[in-house]
C-alpha cells in the first residue's frame, strides 16, 4: 500500500467513523525538502497524525496548525519560510512551503469522495484529484472535489462543471506531481496519482519474505508466486496483495499482466527455475528484471538462455546479481539491496 492508498483508508475510515479531520497537503515547495510537493499527511481529532510530510519545523508547524483548523473548522493555507538562521538545525532547513490544511468534516459528499478516492486507488488506475478553492490564508473555502480518471470519466462532488474539467485537463500534461491552476477567480489543486508499482516475487523463500515485507512498506503492490504451498501462504507473507502457488515455473506467467509498471524479482529455490521465470521475463515489457546469482552463474543461465534463441538485448535488461552492491550476506541484508535498487528504479521513472 503506497502513501495515496494508505491515507485515502485513512479518511474513508474517519469518515465511516463520523469524525472530522484536517488533510494537509504540500501544494508549493523550494529549496531542500526529503518530501516533494504533493506530499499529504492527515491529522485526526486528538492530534493523531497518519502519514509525513517530511518531519522536522514544517511537519510540526503544519500539525499545530491542524489542530487550529480542527477546532475552528476551517480550512485554510499557510506559508512556512525556513531559510533563516534557526533553519540550519531542522533536517528540511534552507526551504519555503505552502501548505493547504483542509478541514474534512463527515459530510455525504465527503464520505463519497474518500470511498471514490480509495476505490481508484484499488482498482490500480492512473488518475487526477481536483480540489477546487477559493480564497487564501484564513479565508479558504473549500468547493469541491473531482477525480478524473485517464479515459476521461469524471467522480465529482465538486462545483467544477464537465466543460471545466476539459478545460483544465489542457494543462494536465504539464503536472507530473502537483499544481496549483487559477481558474477564474479561484484555484483548482491537481494532484496527478499514478498507479501502483506490482512486484512479482518469483519464489517464496528466506529471501523473499522480507523482500516482499520492505517492498510493501516503500509501496509497491506485491504478489508472490512459488510452487510450495508450505512456502507460498498468506502466513508467511501478510503484508503480500496477492500470494500464488503456481503447478509449475515454466507457466508462472499464465494469467499475469505485466507491462512497464511492474518489476520482476526471481528468487527461487533453484537454478532451473531461475532460469524458467527469467526466459518469459525477458520477453514482457516488465519495468524491472532482476535475478538473485552470482556472476557464475548469471553467465551460464545467460550461455543456457541464448542457445535457445534469446537475445544478448534482452538479457542485458536483467540487474544479475540483484540489489545494489551494499556487501549484503544475510536473508535480510539481500532483501535491503535488492528494494533499494527497485527504489531506485522507480525513482528515475517518470511514468
Amino acid at each position: 500500500m503506497n502513501e495515496y492508498e494508505y491515507l485515502a483508508a485513512i479518511i474513508h475510515a474517519q469518515m465511516d467513523f463520523d469524525s472530522p479531520l484536517v488533510l494537509i497537503s504540500i501544494t508549493n515547495q523550494q529549496g531542500s525538502s526529503p518530501r516533494h510537493t504533493g506530499t499529504k499527511m492527515v491529522v485526526g481529532q486528538g492530534g493523531k497524525s497518519y502519514g509525513t510530510i517530511g518531519g522536522g519545523i514544517i511537519e510540526s508547524a503544519s500539525i499545530t496548525e491542524a489542530k487550529n483548523v480542527l477546532s475552528s473548522k476551517k480550512s485554510k493555507t499557510v506559508s512556512l519560510d525556513l531559510t533563516g538562521q534557526d533553519a540550519k538545525t531542522d533536517m528540511i532547513g534552507g526551504s519555503k512551503a505552502e501548505v493547504l490544511l483542509e478541514y474534512f468534516a463527515p459530510t455525504t459528499e465527503n464520505k463519497k469522495y474518500a470511498a471514490n478516492w480509495l476505490k481508484a486507488m484499488r482498482q490500480g488506475k492512473d488518475f487526477y484529484l481536483f480540489t477546487h478553492i477559493n480564497g487564501e490564508g484564513d479565508n479558504i473555502d473549500i468547493l469541491g472535489h473531482t477525480i478524473l480518471n485517464l479515459d476521461g470519466t469524471i467522480v465529482s462532488t465538486s462545483s467544477l462543471k464537465e466543460e471545466d474539467i476539459q478545460t483544465l485537463s489542457l494543462e494536465l500534461h504539464n503536472i507530473s506531481t502537483t499544481a496549483v491552476i487559477p481558474f477564474n477567480d479561484t484555484h483548482v489543486i491537481i494532484d496527478r496519482v499514478r498507479r501502483l508499482k506490482t512486484l512479482y516475487c518469483f519464489g517464496a523463500g528466506h529471501v523473499a519474505e522480507p523482500t516482499a515485507h520492505l517492498a510493501a512498506l516503500v509501496g509497491f503492490r506485491v504478489l508472490v508466486i512459488d510452487d510450495r504451498a508450505e512456502y507460498g501462504n498468506t502466513e508467511r507473507f501478510p503484508e503480500a496483495d496477492e500470494v500464488r502457488v503456481i503447478t509449475d515455473f515454466d507457466k508462472a506467467f499464465e494469467g499475469l499482466e505485466i507491462d512497464k509498471n511492474s518489476y520482476i524479482v526471481i528468487i527461487t529455490w533453484g537454478h532451473q527455475h531461475d532460469k524458467e521465470v527469467l526466459a518469459q521475463a525477458v520477453k514482457t515489457d516488465a519495468g524491472y528484471i532482476g535475478m538473485i546469482s552470482s556472476r557464475k552463474k548469471r553467465d551460464t543461465i545467460f550461455g543456457e538462455l541464448m542457445t535457445v534463441g534469446v537475445g544478448k538485448e534482452q538479457l542485458d535488461r536483467v540487474h544479475s546479481p540483484i540489489g545494489l552492491d551494499i556487501g549484503a550476506e544475510t536473508p535480510e541484508e539481500i532483501a535491503v539491496s535488492i528494494v533499494a535498487e527497485l527504489v531506485k528504479i522507480r525513482s528515475g521513472q517518470t511514468t
